[in-house]
């Protein structure tokens, strides 16, 4: 039994050398050095290349290095045999929750708006909002969600969600067949949902009108979600007061992109809640032992939702 690390970001040999420093002797190889592909049976893996784990006989378990596995969904290559894993990770929770937060006030204390005009050495006043100004919807209520769902609530805010099903202590939406009244009452409008077939390009046109005029978007979860002219159009019409985008489409954003410099619209680079090796290593060689004692293992992702 051995490990294959899969990363295109160039910190393969950052956490291989986390993993064989609490692991010894575990066999762990990086998929761009030579390793015997026979001995593979877990590929821990972060946006792989399409088709690179076909390569494997004896592969029983791909793990995502992430809370995310669309990625990994859309590799047809994948056997439905082999089992899928994702990280559930507390401070992962946690790092989403305060960015999601710091963007909230970030808008409703006008601070992009500040920003602009510090670089214009302009001095004019806006008027801002406060928590009791606004109610704040949360699309997908997994772990992440959940605990924003939490914070902002000990924090004095209106939350409600919108999930496939109902969460203990948070006012819960079901389902297509209540979403437009989710969206009717919601002024700031978070995506934490996973990226499926169902919620792909969701963030779209008809979506931005059913909320209220001068709601404002932050999207948080994947670029997929997110049909960007759309966007622009419900922002620039004056329907959607801007927006806070961490995912894009395309990564990093073509330098040509109507949201470089848009005055509502807040950009960062993917960077709202980062994986870290020291929190996520022991879930992964827990899972590498239980597999090869041949147990279940923990965070299997169910390939029929998607997450």
């Amino acid at each position: 039994m051995a490990i294959v690390i899969i990363r295109q970001d160039g910190k393969a040999s950052h956490w291989k050398e986390i993993l064989l420093s609490t692991s010894k002797n575990i066999p762990i190889y990086e998929f761009g050095e030579e390793h015997p592909k026979e001995d593979i049976t877990m590929a821990l893996v972060w946006q792989h290349p399409k088709g690179s784990l076909k390569q494997y006989p004896n592969l029983k378990c791909v793990a995502s290095m992430g809370a995310g596995v669309d990625f990994i969904m859309a590799d047809s290559d994948i056997s439905e045999n082999i089992t899928i894993t994702r990280v559930v990770d507390p401070m992962l929770a946690n790092d989403m929750s305060e960015f999601v937060i710091a963007c909230i006030y970030s808008h409703l204390k006008n601070l992009s708006f500040y920003g602009q005009q510090e670089s214009q050495k302009s001095w004019t006043r806006k008027e801002y909002l406060s928590k009791e100004d606004v109610t704040i919807g949360i699309m997908g209520l997994g772990e992440l969600g959940r605990t924003l769902a939490k914070d902002l609530q000990h924090q004095g805010f209106q939350v409600q969600g919108w999930a496939n099903s109902r969460k203990e202590g948070i006012h819960t939406f079901l389902g297509k067949k209540e979403l437009t009244q989710f969206l009717s009452t919601t002024s700031i409008l978070v995506c934490l949902l996973p990226l499926t077939e169902d919620t792909r390009n969701i963030l779209d046109k008809e979506l931005f009108k059913k909320l209220p005029k001068d709601a404002y978007v932050i999207n948080v979860a994947r670029g997929g979600h997110l049909v960007e002219k759309d966007l622009l159009n419900m922002v620039d019409s004056g329907h959607l007061s801007g927006a806070s985008l961490d995912v894009f489409s395309q990564e990093p954003l073509p330098q040509d992109h109507p949201f470089w410099g848009h005055p509502n619209i807040h950009i960062t680079p993917h960077i709202a809640s980062i994986s870290s090796p020291k929190s996520i290593v022991p879930q992964i060689l827990e899972n590498y032992n239980r597999l090869a004692k041949g147990e279940q293992l923990k965070n299997v992702v169910s390939t029929s939702k998607g997450y």
